[in-house]
């Protein structure tokens, strides 16, 4: 009785009837099944059924009666090649849907990696720009090798006008030698000391 009432009581959940049907891993048979599609599409696959049917002919064609199993018409030929037929298409189609599953995936994956690499190189390309916005500010090699070109000439320069100066000065030592003058204060065309001395060298 109390049996009875927990049946018909609602909240309680209903066990199941009928016949149960065996639980198959859909990954497992997914790859049973494209082991036998890829078999089914070789070459040897074909040789091989074909030397069977020739075997299955000349048998139930040239052995004796009592020891043909399948006479002429094939009957039995005949459902064996269309039980085959009626599996192999199924299994055509399943090996078929779980590659066009695997091409899916791999073109999602390729979009997300295409669009992390053009991310990727969005942001290598501004960074590059700024890197070159900052450069132009930075004094480059030709800019550093041409004022060190600038100030070895002006280096230069200078080293021949003091050479001057030293030679100018020699020569009026040699003229003058009463009014010898230190060369510690060297003078040159733009001080005057021409205009003092009342002559120029030339």
């Amino acid at each position: 009785m109390s049996d009875q009432r927990r049946g018909d009581r609602l909240d309680q959940p209903r066990a199941p009837r009928g016949l149960r049907l065996p639980k198959i891993d859909a990954e497992t048979f997914g790859r049973w099944a494209e082991g036998i599609a890829r078999g089914m599409g070789t070459a040897a696959f074909l040789v091989y059924m074909t030397l069977l049917l020739i075997a299955w002919f000349l048998w139930n064609t040239l052995a004796p009666v009592t020891m043909r199993f399948d006479p002429y018409t094939f009957t039995f030929l005949t459902l064996i090649l269309s039980l085959q037929a009626s599996y192999a298409a199924p299994l055509i189609l399943l090996a078929q849907n779980r590659q066009a599953d695997r091409d899916r995936i791999g073109m999602e994956e390729d979009r997300r990696r295409a669009t992390m690499q053009k991310a990727d190189t969005e942001y290598l390309a501004r960074e590059i720009a700024a890197l070159r916005i900052a450069m132009g500010e930075v004094a480059t090699r030709d800019f550093l090798r041409s004022e060190l070109t600038r100030l070895g000439e002006e280096l230069d320069e200078a080293a021949e006008r003091r050479r001057r100066r030293e030679r100018r000065h020699q020569e009026r030592a040699t003229r003058h030698p009463a009014r010898g003058e230190p060369l510690d204060e060297p003078r040159d065309d733009l001080d005057g000391d021409y205009a003092r001395d009342g002559h120029h060298d030339r």
